[in-house]
């Protein structure tokens, strides 16, 4: 099982997000067969039966293990991922285009940028993964109080020139070239305590 799987197919995405599906894939971080799962939340055999396959379909749960009982095969799935992140380009092929922002401090251009970096990252983890490879990431997550807009641009005017001047220490035209984005936004309130 995945830590997270980004799901860039449309139809895959519209399955996760499904709320019965939803509700069998959260259920699923632990194996399960759809008796096990129809007994659990109430519904009724056929009914998980038809949503599993829907998922299994796109690869969101997959066979754990296969029990028999007499004449009868017990299906246990799991599903394919703790979590799941659905891909800009699952929901349209004209994702948002970070280049085309004028605005390099707005929103929609951080977003943009975000959503560029949830499609390329996807895509790298799911072909190292499928050769077994280690995608090699680096992620710093931290939290800044800034006391006034002056200190915020003064911040970005120290952080910009210390990247400005790691990269041309570190930078090699004939290197495997990464990707390297730095982002700041205001925490939403009920995470600002």
């Amino acid at each position: 099982m995945h830590d997270v799987e980004v799901i860039e197919d449309a139809h895959a995405a519209a399955a996760a997000l499904d709320p019965v599906r939803a509700r069998l894939l959260t259920e699923l971080a632990v194996p399960a067969s759809a008796a096990g799962l129809a007994a659990r939340l109430g519904l009724a055999r056929q009914k998980v039966n038809y949503h599993l396959k829907a998922l299994e379909a796109h690869g969101l749960v997959q066979l754990a293990e296969e029990r028999r009982h007499g004449g009868l095969t017990e299906r246990v799935l799991r599903a394919s991922a703790a979590s799941y992140v659905v891909s800009p380009a699952a929901v349209s092929a004209s994702a948002a285009d970070p280049d085309a922002a004028a605005d390099h401090l707005s929103a929609s251009y951080l977003v943009a940028l975000a959503g560029r970096l949830v499609r390329e990252v996807g895509a790298l983890a799911r072909r190292a993964g499928a050769s077994g490879a280690r995608l090699p990431t680096m992620t710093i997550d931290t939290r800044i109080g800034f006391r006034s807009a002056a200190d915020r641009a003064a911040f970005a005017d120290d952080l910009t020139a210390a990247v400005l001047d790691l990269a041309a220490r570190y930078h090699h035209d004939d290197g495997r070239p990464h990707r390297l984005v730095v982002a700041a936004h205001p925490l939403p309130e009920e995470e600002s305590s």
